[in-house]
């Protein structure tokens, strides 16, 4: 398992128009690549792969230790394909902000457009989930503001989706591989990028089944009891009035599994956490609060900054990318110029 910690710096500024359209060619040519020799699945996993992710942002010429490499690579290789998703078979929905909440919009039209036989409801409402359990499931202080959404003619699809702290004004990226995700609400991470937090309440850990059980059952009690046991007299509870709304709800039509409990609208962090706080006082099954990173953002640094270059990993991915770079149907110019890029890191790798 690759593991290590790298700081990913949260990034002002935007993309410089030339180095954006070369990013568009040079990305669309690499995905184009990728559909011809191995087919739309190895796209979809490659992306939720975060160090592939990573070094394909790095080679198309963007800061390594930037928060924007995620949101301007992927808005690269939304734009440089747009033209030929019907062709590739392989569609990108979402993006930065406002734009990722177009997804299920984007999803729908290119069902339509294409004559797809993929379930649109269900490409949407892996979506959804998605984005709330990395913004409500996984509390690790991390807030989302880009979700970006592949999928193919197949119905198989993939999501890289990035959050940031205000606080300490890093980022955190969260990958997603339908083949990979058995449960929704149960270890459904391809990789999580990032620095290891403290006192991270991850919902969807293996180790907190029981707390997740324990969640569905109490939203059949009277949620008078539930706000009881949440906090003593005298103590007020932030936001009481939404959340007894929500436990109403929920209280109302009792969902049957967790992942029922999380699409409830009103459903939040908070409403999660204090579900899990009285499964605690009332099941006595105590959360486990294990930050789910894996990945780091980056190779590494020739200096040992922020940590030393993992060669084989390092050679492995320009192996994929030189193979794919070599065949791509570009004009030689920009050919010679991202073969010598690869030739400079591999030799830098190489030299340690």
């Amino acid at each position: 398992m690759r593991t290590g910690v790298a700081l990913v710096p949260l990034h002002g500024g935007h993309c410089p128009p030339w180095l954006f359209e070369k990013m568009k060619r040079l990305g669309a040519a690499i995905i184009q690549v990728i559909v011809y020799e191995y087919g739309t699945a190895e796209v979809l996993n490659r992306l939720s792969d975060p160090v592939w992710f990573q070094t394909l942002g790095c080679v198309l010429g963007f800061d390594w230790h930037s928060s924007g490499l995620t949101t301007v690579l992927c808005g690269a290789i939304k734009e440089g394909t747009a033209e030929m998703q019907g062709e590739l078979g392989l569609f990108l929905a979402g993006g930065k902000g406002r734009v990722s909440r177009q997804t299920p919009h984007e999803i729908e039209l290119a069902i339509e457009r294409y004559g797809l036989s993929a379930s649109c409801e269900a490409l949407q409402r892996a979506s959804r989930l998605a984005a709330k359990v990395d913004s409500a499931a996984v509390q690790d202080g991390y807030q989302l503001y880009h979700h970006f959404f592949v999928f193919d003619r197949h119905g198989r699809w993939a999501v890289v989706q990035q959050g940031m702290n205000e606080a300490n004004r890093y980022a955190r990226r969260y990958h997603w591989l339908s083949d990979k995700v058995k449960s929704f609400v149960e270890e459904p991470h391809a990789g999580i990028c990032g620095a290891k937090e403290k006192d991270v309440l991850n919902l969807v850990s293996q180790e907190n089944v029981k707390v997740r059980t324990a969640s569905v059952e109490l939203c059949s009690e009277k949620p008078e009891k539930l706000i009881k046991m949440m906090m003593p007299a005298g103590h007020g509870i932030p936001r009481q009035a939404h959340l007894n709304k929500v436990l109403y709800k929920l209280y109302e039509r009792p969902p049957k599994y967790y992942e029922n409990l999380l699409e409830t609208p009103g459903v939040g962090a908070s409403t999660l956490r204090a579900l899990a706080m009285v499964a605690e006082v009332t099941h006595g099954v105590k959360p486990s609060y294990q930050d789910p990173v894996r990945y780091a953002f980056a190779h590494g640094g020739k200096d040992g900054i922020p940590f030393p270059v993992r060669r084989k990993e390092y050679e492995h991915s320009i192996e994929a990318l030189e193979t794919a770079l070599q065949k791509a149907k570009m004009g030689s110019t920009d050919r010679l110029a991202a073969l010598k890029r690869l030739a400079f890191f591999q030799q830098k790798a190489c030299q340690g």
